[in-house]
């Protein structure tokens, strides 16, 4: 049998935002934790994504993820010293569809969403022409996903957590996680590796439906050089988050978007942008799915994202800093949770809103791992 290297209440596998959500949540509760993590720090979709908290514009299980996610994010910004913007997210609608579903949204949530006049919106945000209205969400909240992820796992070291960094989980079990580097008794085990649920899952995935969702994504100069607190949707984001869908304009929006743009919605457009600590923006993105994806990337995707944004605007370019490809696991449900066997479970946000909701999501797992 294969010496152990190390034993924990809890083992998490995965260094992302959803693996540490889950050990942040148990180190509260007063567990040992261990995290393996194949990567020597974490480089997935938990840092190449926009840092949005996009909690207002989520439903169902996700709206309530989302709602204890932003209380857990507002005591960890100041317990791990991570970088918190909280002005909110404000949705710019260059249409009165768009506007009519904004209407619909806010009337059905209460407060949760603050309709703007075309003024309001250019005073909050930088905007080009042809602006008729918006919302402020002022719920949501950003930080830095190249510092955020590292921060928490920093503030988990420094409370005991190990982290076995480099290190492939080869196979899960009752009891243990065996990884190259040695076996790791375990507790219970919580298994959050995104989309590569499939490498050590298979069958789980496929009964899933678990695909994944390719997003292109840049990093651009502030071609305004203004402070911009918001995140900053667009009528293409309406098409894109359950809150919004959900209401009964929310078609006719669709419709037209698809017949004036056919080939921004058939490559996945959410046309949004945050702003960096630095200054820069980060926009996008683009979605496309499957099971593998080509290592070749065309820039016709790139270039449909540069002249949008450089529309929304209102610039005559944009200087691009940085380009990406973020990949995240994509389902039928957007969340997978499963127990392939005794005290494990497999955890995966499979809608791409990890950052929006795993802090909430990662309690509900832990209560029904301690029911056993």
């Amino acid at each position: 049998m294969t010496s152990s290297i190390d034993s924990a209440d809890l083992v998490v596998v995965g260094a992302g935002i959803v693996g540490l959500a889950h050990a942040v949540d148990a180190v509260r509760r007063g567990l040992s934790v261990a995290v393996v993590e194949r990567d020597e720090r974490a480089v997935g979709a938990s840092v190449r994504n926009f840092g949005h908290g996009c909690f207002t514009a989520q439903s169902g299980d996700a709206l309530r993820y989302a709602t204890a996610a932003r209380a857990a994010w507002l005591d960890l910004a100041k317990e791990a010293g991570i970088w918190l913007g909280d002005g909110g997210t404000v949705v710019v609608a260059r249409a009165d569809d768009e506007y009519a579903v904004l209407e619909e949204f806010s009337a059905a949530r209460d407060g949760q969403a603050v309709l703007l006049d075309g003024r309001e919106v250019a005073d909050r945000v930088p905007v080009g022409p042809g602006v008729v209205g918006g919302a402020w969400l002022p719920m949501d909240l950003r930080v830095d996903p190249r510092q955020a992820v590292h921060a928490i796992a920093a503030w988990l070291a420094r409370r005991g957590v190990r982290f076995h960094w480099a290190a492939s989980a080869r196979l899960v079990e009752p009891g243990a996680v065996i990884t190259g580097r040695g076996r790791i008794d375990a507790g219970r085990v919580v298994v959050a590796i995104g989309h590569h649920v499939d490498r050590l899952f298979p069958d789980l995935a496929e009964r899933a439906g678990l695909r994944r969702c390719a997003l292109h994504m840049l990093r651009v100069a502030d071609p305004h050089g203004r402070r911009v607190d918001p995140a900053v949707l667009t009528g293409f984001s309406l098409l894109r988050y359950d809150g919004f869908t959900a209401c009964p304009t929310g078609p006719a929006l669709r419709a037209r978007l698809t017949a004036e743009h056919p080939e921004l919605v058939g490559i996945g457009l959410n046309l949004m942008f945050t702003q960096r600590p630095d200054g820069d923006l980060t926009i996008g993105d683009t979605h496309a799915y499957g099971g593998t994806f080509d290592p070749f990337r065309d820039d016709t995707l790139d270039r449909h994202v540069l002249a949008e944004t450089a529309r929304l605007l209102g610039a005559d370019r944009l200087v691009v800093r940085e380009r990406w490809r973020g990949v995240y696991a994509s389902a039928p449900e957007p969340f997978l949770i499963a127990a392939p066997m005794a005290g494990v479970r497999v955890v995966s946000v499979t809608s791409g809103i990890g950052m929006t909701t795993a802090l909430g999501l990662a309690p509900e797992v832990l209560d029904d791992l301690a029911e056993m």
